[in-house]
């Protein structure tokens, strides 16, 4: 197995750990924490031991793992993964791997003079349920009329935010906001199906803090449209369709996708069988161990194409809604 560092314990940290256990892709040796409490009380929780915890990023480094899995705010991804590469280890790096696609560009260079792998832990595009959804799409590209995507789910820090604090997913410093943290799913849905957009628009609702609690994105392609809904201020329960003309695949969510179903122009609606992940980051653990196990760089290659057309595409829909970060002025 893969020696595995980790920055971050959160549940999604959690998530991830549980998921390379039950696919023996890598192994935990590593954990940083900026208090040695909170590390300790993470490993305690996943029945871990003899794991070596740093509470110094720069001396975490140096230690012998070869894998950093990155899970801190947004904003803190890009120093953190520059400092990864620059000590010799791949990165696996929690959506959107930057602030700005300058930032994605130094990383992507930096990982290819060194000779390493730098991933954005897309995980629902390595879910069998998503593999489908790209196997109908082929089958079906030439009737292809265009998408509408749509997620939603208010925030368990959107109380906060109105209580006065300042949660880090609520603030420019951080690079927060509803487009940065759901709507990337969404992107990464039309980019992958879809390939690059000609254009990029992005209407969106800030809060007091400059930053967007919720919007609308329009991706235009050459002959049709994709619209996408995102809100981190309110629920959603709209299903996502993506449009054959006559027919259409439903999708139960544009990020979390658990179901789908094919709608024909009689209004017959007919389950389409496929496999959910019960872990949903298992299939990234093991695509992305693969990939580096075997040298797969065509694969790669694919995959990084698509991080840096997503994290292209954020960056002009920030652009085309004023959204700006603090990162930005650091250019």
């Amino acid at each position: 197995m893969i020696s595995l560092g980790i920055i971050g314990t959160n549940w999604i940290t959690e998530q991830f750990i549980k998921a390379v256990d039950e696919t023996k892709t890598f192994e935990l040796t590593h954990v940083y924490s900026r208090t040695l409490e909170k590390a300790q009380s993470f490993i305690a929780d996943l029945k871990k031991q003899n794991i070596d915890m740093s509470t110094d990023l720069n001396d975490f480094f140096k230690k012998d793992f070869d894998t950093v899995y990155i899970a801190s705010p947004n904003a803190l991804h890009f120093s953190q993964a520059k400092l990864a590469i620059e000590n010799n280890k791949n990165v696996i790096v929690e959506k959107p791997s930057t602030s700005n696609i300058q930032e994605f560009s130094v990383l992507e260079k930096l990982a290819q003079e060194k000779g390493l792998y730098i991933f954005e832990a897309a995980r629902h595009i390595h879910e069998p349920i998503f593999k489908k959804i790209e196997e109908i799409v082929d089958k079906h590209r030439d009737e292809l009329s265009g998408a509408t995507f749509s997620y939603m789910k208010y925030s368990s820090r959107y109380d906060a935010y109105l209580a006065g604090k300042n949660p880090n997913i609520f603030t420019t410093k951080f690079s927060g906001g509803a487009l940065y943290d759901l709507g990337v799913y969404t992107v990464y849905d039309a980019v992958v199906l879809f390939g690059q957009p000609e254009k990029v628009e992005y209407s969106a609702e800030f809060l007091s803090s400059g930053i967007d609690g919720s919007g609308s994105l329009t991706l235009k392609y050459p002959n049709f449209d994709v619209n996408i809904i995102i809100g981190k201020t309110k629920n959603s329960y709209m299903s996502s369709e993506i449009y054959f003309g006559r027919d259409t695949l439903v999708l139960d969510n544009g990020g979390d996708i658990h179901h789908l179903d094919w709608a024909d122009d009689n209004k017959n609606v007919t389950d389409v069988p496929t496999v959910k992940s019960q872990n949903p980051m298992d299939s990234e653990a093991r695509e992305f161990a693969r990939i580096m196990l075997e040298k797969d760089s065509a694969t790669y290659d694919k995959l990084l194409g698509y991080a840096r057309i997503v994290n292209r595409v954020l960056e002009q829909a920030r652009t085309s809604a004023g959204l700006v970060f603090e990162a930005d002025e650091e250019k």
